[in-house]
């Protein structure tokens, strides 16, 4: 309203000149309304996005107070989840009993009902665990109930829509790291396969960081304290998810076998002779990429997951809305490959998750999860064992030959241990058994808490002087040590650089922490104090 003002304004007053010298005007005063209105819809947007933040879980008091509460709308979408508990088995009679108990005692000196509420609630959760123990022989009791609630169809879809948005710009990356791995093969010369490799990192990291963001939509929605937290809509996503991948997982079994199955996907073995790949021809030459294994995946999904009620506002003035069916969720073929080891579990009815090796036909490693090659600070003496038994997976002809390769390098390892590692240097050996790992905090900052690296912190400081252990991001390298005799590992951790001390002070403290004056001569080599 008061933008001939301000132009005005700027142009006799902060200007000094002449409004009616003016040519552009009518010109600059159109591209600045222009622009303020465009800010006021995105303002108008955000506030309605503000509006929103109860989420599209409604309820029948909700809908009663609905303009759109009629059934030819079909604005509401009944959704089943299952919720999942866990209680303490104690009834409300023995936990009023126990409250009872307490009121009668005192803690450090203080009646336990002049103690902070929290601090009671903590001292009567804690009796009540050690009743439960004693009484019920366990400490608490899943439950899983199924409930349904009602998602509206005509809420704010923002949040939806800027999921798909990032989901979209995702596969738009995963294609183009495809079209430049095959031009890392078409390459004619060094530099242009030095470019093509770069593009392909690039995009690679791109769709990864994607995948990253696209994880955190989740993860936000079951976060305490966000704008638009939903347990039911979170529960709804895990529920939806679990039965399309158990869908998935029947329709295999019927024609080959399920390997591993994930949240968002399923690796499985077909037999050689299952249809796979065609190539339909068009009226214009192109040609339609068929993928059968996926297709009939997507169909099954379609089938059964796809929403006909989906709503869009198409016009807000009426409060109009368009009704569509919405199903974008789509298996994509990974592989094939030419192998997937899956370790069996060490107990009966227990299943691993998300650990397995999976290799390409030239014999390179395509996936891996779940091993400790891949984490840090794990055994180095594990990771290097892992390391060169994967790739003996692929040798021989039959499953004997195959296992007697493997066999072959486990063996060798078994009598490093065997052995006290005795066909090894010293130094070689530490590498391999000590454990490394780096603390996020400040030693102080960790307070009482126990841990082997806490331990290896103070023993540090210990004989190396209490500067060193100052600052947060300490590397702690250690073994785990035989002595003290029952005592618990976090207590057994030794700094591996205590062996490099001065003699006199490796004694001493060696003794002082595996509690054991008598120690002597070959007793504080490392392979005798090392618990093996």
């Amino acid at each position: 309203d008061k933008i001939d003002r301000d132009l005005i304004f700027a142009i006799e007053v902060e200007l000094g000149g002449d409004r009616s010298k003016v040519t552009n005007y009518d010109e600059i005063r159109s591209e600045i309304i222009k622009k303020l209105e465009m800010l006021r819809d995105d303002v108008s947007k955000y506030n309605s996005y503000e509006s929103s933040s109860t989420n599209a879980i409604v309820d029948d008091a909700t809908c009663a107070a609905c303009d759109y509460n009629q059934s030819k709308n079909e604005c509401k979408r009944r959704m089943e989840w299952v919720w999942r508990g866990d209680y303490n088995p104690a009834t409300r009679h023995e936990y009023d009993r126990a409250k009872d108990q307490l009121s009668r005692e005192t803690v450090d000196g203080e009646h336990f009902l002049t103690l902070p509420e929290n601090k009671q609630a903590e001292l009567v959760a804690n009796r009540l665990k050690t009743y439960s123990r004693n009484a019920y022989k366990k400490t608490k009791v899943t439950e899983e109930i199924t409930r349904h609630d009602t998602v509206c169809m005509r809420e704010n879809d923002f949040y939806v829509d800027t999921v798909r948005r990032f989901r979209d710009r995702r596969y738009e990356l995963k294609k183009l790291t495809k079209v430049w791995k095959k031009k890392i093969l078409g390459s004619s010369d060094a530099a242009e396969k030095k470019a093509a490799e770069d593009r392909t990192l690039i995009y690679d990291s791109l769709q990864v960081a994607h995948k990253c963001i696209l994880n955190s939509f989740y993860g936000y929605v079951m976060r305490k304290g966000a704008r638009w937290r939903s347990m039911e809509m979170a529960g709804i996503v895990t529920k939806t998810g679990a039965d399309l991948i158990t869908q998935a997982r029947v329709l295999v079994e019927q024609i080959g076998r399920p390997l591993e199955l994930d949240t968002d996907g399923i690796w499985c073995i077909l037999p050689k002779s299952f249809p796979d790949v065609y190539n339909f021809k068009t009226s214009d030459g192109g040609n339609l990429k068929l993928e059968y294994p996926c297709v009939m995946l997507n169909a099954d999904v379609h089938d059964n997951f796809t929403n006909h009620q989906y709503q869009t506002l198409t016009d807000a003035e009426r409060g109009v809305y368009e009704s569509r069916t919405e199903n974008s969720i789509f298996f994509e073929v990974d592989g094939p490959y030419r192998c997937m080891v899956l370790p069996s579990s060490t107990e009966e009815g227990k299943l691993l998750k998300k650990r397995y090796a999976v290799f390409n036909f030239d014999g390179s490693l395509a996936e891996l999860k779940g091993f400790e090659l891949k984490r840090r600070g794990e055994l180095e003496l594990i990771k290097t064992f892992q390391s060169q038994v994967f790739e003996r997976f692929l040798d021989g002809e039959s499953l004997e030959q195959c296992y007697d390769s493997v066999a072959e390098v486990a063996n060798y390892w078994i009598d490093i241990l065997d052995t006290q590692g005795e066909s090894l240097e010293t130094d070689e050996l530490v590498d391999l058994i000590s454990e490394n790992r780096n603390m996020s905090r400040q030693l102080e900052d960790y307070g009482d808490q126990k841990g082997t690296s806490q331990t290896t912190a103070r023993r540090l400081g210990e004989f190396l002087g209490a500067e060193i252990i100052k600052d947060k991001g300490l590397n702690c390298k250690f073994i785990i040590a035989e002595q003290p005799y029952g005592a618990p590992v976090t207590e057994r951790a030794i700094p591996t650089a205590i062996w490099k001390a001065e003699p006199a002070v490796m004694k001493h403290y060696l003794k002082k922490w595996l509690k054991a004056p008598g120690l002597d001569g070959d007793d504080f080599d490392i392979r005798n104090i090392l618990d093996w």
